[in-house]
């Protein structure tokens, strides 16, 4: 099995202020939406995994959530990709629950669903916190450091790092590289 667990903010889409993203500011990153469809083309089961504090503050509902989540899975599948699930923490920090990263649980809930063993699954995302969550559970992790982006100071240098979601596709998919045919439309 080859399970990608994905970050939302700031990994699969841009962030936000406060890292909120309302539906209308719902942005894709650069190649995220082809690098998301080389993944399943070869293979890989891709589920996303977020901290949702803005749930428990009450900023938003989950409805709103859904909202942006809709989207999201409108955009991937224009591109002929998919997210198979979405996995999210509703908490905010002071509850010191076990599903916020960096916390390994909500990493670990998906990897359950899936039946997958930690050596099984790969953990991309370019917050620190997604990352040690992903270390905290013994997966594979990768660094996304988009945009020139500075290393956090709590960032292990030992960490694989990609500087696009293409090169991150073209390494975890190297067989896939070319977008599959059109379909053939009846005349």
């Amino acid at each position: 099995m080859k399970l990608a667990i994905l970050d939302r903010i700031g990994t699969l889409n841009m962030e936000g202020e406060d890292s909120i993203v309302a539906l209308k500011d719902w942005t894709p990153q650069e190649g995220v939406l082809e690098a998301v469809a080389q993944l399943n083309r070869g293979g890989w089961h891709v589920a996303l995994a977020t901290n949702q504090p803005g749930l428990g503050r009450g900023s938003f509902d989950v409805n709103d959530l859904n909202a942006i989540h809709l989207r999201m899975q409108r955009e991937l599948a224009a591109a002929g990709a998919r997210i198979e699930a979405v996995f999210f923490c509703p908490h905010t920090p002071e509850e010191h629950c076990a599903c916020r990263k960096p916390a390994p649980g909500l990493l670990q809930q998906v990897a359950a669903r899936y039946g997958a063993e930690p050596h099984e699954v790969w953990v991309v995302g370019q917050n620190a916190k997604h990352l040690q969550a992903g270390e905290a559970m013994h997966a594979h992790v990768i660094w996304l450091q988009l945009d020139e982006q500075a290393p956090a100071a709590d960032m292990a240098p030992h960490i694989p790092r990609y500087t696009s979601w293409k090169a991150l596709a073209d390494a975890l998919a190297p067989d896939v590289q070319v977008p599959p045919p059109a379909p053939v439309v009846a005349g």
